[in-house]
């Protein structure tokens, strides 16, 4: 029998993180914070099988989308790696699965978190939907819940675990570090992280009953807001959308899934 758990597996948020530096593609230590993402999500598949897990799907949902090393990557998971891909960080979750975990996350845009943004740092200023704002984990969530998968452990600095209790209290998470200002934190090592993130993983697998789904049931009103004007009219010329303001648009979706592949299309229109 298949017992199935999916990663989501993102890099700000991953033990000694802190920079541009680490995240982009040209960085000079980018090599060297790939390695440190790879072991972490590494550490959680550790987790997972120890609980029992058997079938494990990793998807790469940084920038790219091609940071984790293939060949260092647990031999017990499947990686999804490139892009674009129609569900982005959630690409390839779907109802079979029994449990989702989110690595290396970060806080939405305009929070004291490190490296905070909601998809597009240069592109996206907020995403409402049905009136309530969510950075990434909120939206990835959401299409985890669609498919009546619970997110059960998430790893990330100490205001990302504000930011993900206010929706889920009984998620398990893996806090690998302290914010200090966008730019800076106070990491633990990242061993010791990898310990966590395994610990954490395992627990939250062998209690993910007690998890509750985080799901919007029926259509979706959604509310874009974009850091430039002209990024808000180039979304607009879809004709689903409408401008409400010069830098905001705002469109509806039959259901969560139908208004999340509409955020990721408007993000690369309005690019």
């Amino acid at each position: 029998m298949k017992v199935k758990l999916y990663i989501s597996a993102d890099i700000e948020g991953v033990a000694g993180v802190v920079h541009s530096e680490h995240t982009t593609r040209d960085g000079r230590e980018h090599d060297r914070a790939r390695m440190l993402m790879t072991e972490e999500v590494n550490a959680c598949i550790r987790g997972a099988v120890a609980a029992g897990a058997n079938e494990i799907v990793v998807n790469d949902s940084h920038g790219t989308m091609r940071n984790i090393i293939p060949e260092l990557l647990h031999t017990e998971a499947s990686l999804i790696s490139g892009s674009p891909k129609k569900l982005a960080m959630v690409e390839g979750l779907d109802e079979t699965f029994d449990a989702a975990v989110f690595i290396g996350y970060h806080t939405k845009k305009g929070d004291f978190g490190l490296l905070n943004h909601t998809f597009s740092g240069k592109v996206v200023r907020s995403i409402k939907v049905n009136g309530i704002e969510y950075g990434e984990f909120g939206l990835n969530a959401l299409v985890a819940g669609y498919f009546n998968i619970p997110v059960i452990c998430v790893s990330g600095c100490d205001r990302l675990e504000k930011e993900v209790r206010e929706l889920i209290p009984e998620v398990y998470f893996a806090n690998v570090k302290q914010t200090i200002n966008q730019f800076t934190a106070g990491s633990i090592h990242p061993k010791k992280a990898r310990e966590i993130i395994e610990r954490q993983t395992k627990e939250g697998w062998m209690n993910r009953e007690n998890i509750p789904l985080f799901s919007i049931d029926g259509p979706v009103t959604v509310e874009m807001s974009f850091n430039t004007t002209g990024f808000a009219e180039n979304a607009a010329i879809l004709p689903i959308v409408e401008q409400i303001d010069p830098s905001t648009v705002t469109f509806n979706a039959s259901n969560i899934i139908e208004g999340y592949r509409y955020i990721r299309s408007l993000i690369m229109i309005a690019n």
